[in-house]
């Protein structure tokens, strides 16, 4: 079993103490986490790892493989690898939404309503899941700092905002960078007000009030332009709460600035589920920098995305590191691996590999092909065997492994194994404006992996039991950048999803208990 966490981050010493065991056990398992998993066998990436684990996982289970990441060991495994894995776990911030007793003890009124199946229209069970429990958090933050005004950053179809407007009666501004999402969240918002608008003329409740999510379509590239924007709407805020577009950046920072204005008494609260990248960074940036941001509600996404301190096209702030203390450890993530780099490309056309180009998800869709054509083959047999003798139906069936002898149904066996390799590489070379050589031996390049593929689920639930980690590094490190603050802001990260339905289920909760302070 996995240990419990043995770290905590209630002060700005203990995270970084938390974050600096972090760093010092990545350090030299750099190796794992720098990996282009897609390179597998071209650069066998196995031999980089102890060899007595691979030896001794290459044989496992693949029901304990998939426990890895989890923390889950067994008795006869190599004591450094349970070592590894143990020491690992107890690096990570627990996801078990149990502790969001936190939170109720935040908000000793926090209640988690129920929503309508006109809410939830459109929503799956994750989305549904999310929303309630993030919006109930949002209201209990706006009642507790006293916001008048949500802006969900990064809104989409508008799930969370028109919650907010219509069963909290928050007001509430979507943006979000997609024009087209800005008009599907005003669109369903006008539905679900004619909803409300009909029970309120039959309970005759003319003078209810009913708050509709104002649209904005702007690109937040940075905090300025969250900044910018927030002196925008307050400055141009009215009765009426019908769609308003801002295209670009440029229009939100023509209007006089209300921002950090001492005379300004309107008072804002961020909130973004699933803000990607960069954007859940701009969020916490702008609650510091702006006066009128009394406190910021974040659960991030897309960590692949962010910018790091070093790497080409970043800006003066990065989204990693953000805490100063952070920085001074000089710690980086490093590049993400390309979508695709395979064997053939590499060997056939050094030139176009060596440009590292993407050709897509070509082996899910092909996957997916052959699922559906399996699918329809069965069909057609029940259909088939309806009118017709045993004998005819299994004329019909595949014969990978019908002959007795083992060796001949385990090379056809092989042989349609390489030729779905084979239509992989053809399908990824034309993707790539390529034409398939004739010279391109698949069947030779498949064999020559064949014998070590049974390394990758070992390789890959190793490497897999790291992610965890190092999303707990980028959050503590965001954590930390509030924390370093001083008594000015209270911020704490905690689970609040159930992480079976939603895994990226952490969120970060600050407020300003000096309502006047900014960076």
């Amino acid at each position: 079993m996995a240990r419990n966490c043995r770290y905590s981050c209630e002060t700005a010493v203990q995270t970084l103490e938390w974050i600096n065991a972090i760093i010092a056990f990545l350090r030299p398992h750099r190796f794992l986490c720098d990996a282009h998993v897609v390179n597998f066998f071209k650069d066998r990436l196995w031999e980089s790892v102890d060899e007595q684990w691979m030896e001794c996982l290459r044989v496992e289970p693949v029901e304990n493989l998939l426990k890895i990441p989890s923390g889950m060991v067994q008795d006869y495994w190599p004591s450094s690898l349970k070592e590894f894995i143990l020491v690992l776990r107890s690096l990570v911030l627990p996801q078990e939404q149990t502790a969001l007793q936190m939170v109720c003890e935040m908000f000793p009124n926090l209640h988690v309503a129920s929503l309508s199946s006109v809410l939830t229209q459109g929503m799956n069970l994750k989305k549904k899941h999310e929303v309630e429990i993030l919006a109930a958090i949002v209201n209990s933050t706006a009642r507790k700092v006293g916001g008048q005004t949500i802006i969900d950053v990064g809104a989409g179809q508008g799930y969370l905002a028109q919650v907010l407007s219509f069963q909290y009666h928050l007001s509430v501004v979507a943006i979000d960078a997609s024009s087209h999402l800005g008009e599907v969240t005003s669109a369903r918002a006008e539905r679900i007000k004619k909803h409300y608008l009909s029970k309120m003329r039959k309970a005759r409740a003319a003078n209810a009030y009913l708050s509709v999510p104002q649209t904005v379509t702007c690109r937040v590239l940075s905090s300025e332009t969250l900044k910018a924007l927030s002196d925008y709407l307050l400055h141009n805020d009215n009765d009426e709460q019908s769609k308003h577009i801002v295209e670009g950046v440029a229009d939100v920072g023509k209007e006089p600035s209300l921002c950090n204005d001492p005379n300004n008494e309107s008072s804002l609260v961020l909130a973004g589920l699933h803000a990607c990248g960069d954007l859940s960074v701009t969020m916490l940036r702008t609650f510091l920098e702006c006066r009128e941001v009394k406190a910021v509600v974040s659960i991030g996404c897309c960590y692949n995305l962010l910018s790091e301190e070093g790497s080409e096209n970043t800006g003066p702030q990065c989204g990693f590191p953000m805490s100063e203390s952070a920085k001074l450890a000089g710690f980086s993530f490093g590049k993400n691996a390309r979508d695709l780099a395979c064997q053939v490309l590499c060997r056939y056309y050094p030139e176009v590999w060596k440009a590292s180009p993407s050709i897509g998800r070509k082996g899910k869709a092909l996957r997916r092909q052959q699922q559906r054509r399996v699918l329809e083959s069965n069909l057609r047999l029940e259909e088939y065997g309806q009118s017709c003798s045993t004998s005819d139906i299994d004329s019909l069936s595949p014969k990978i492994s019908s002959s007795n002898n083992m060796g001949e149904g385990s090379q056809s066996y092989t042989v349609d194994k390489c030729s779905l390799f084979e239509n992989f590489c053809k399908s990824g070379l034309c993707r790539l404006g390529l034409v398939p050589s004739q010279e391109i031996d698949f069947l030779g390049v498949w064999k020559e992996a064949q014998h070590f593929s049974e390394l990758v689920g070992p390789y890959w639930s190793l490497r897999a039991a790291l992610g965890p980690l190092l999303e707990t590094l980028i959050l503590l490190d965001r954590l930390l950048f509030l924390q370093e603050q001083g008594n000015m802001v209270e911020a704490t990260v905690v689970p609040i999803f159930d992480p079976r339905l939603s895994p990226r289920n952490v969120a970060i909760i600050a407020w300003k208990k000096d309502p006047d302070f900014i960076l």
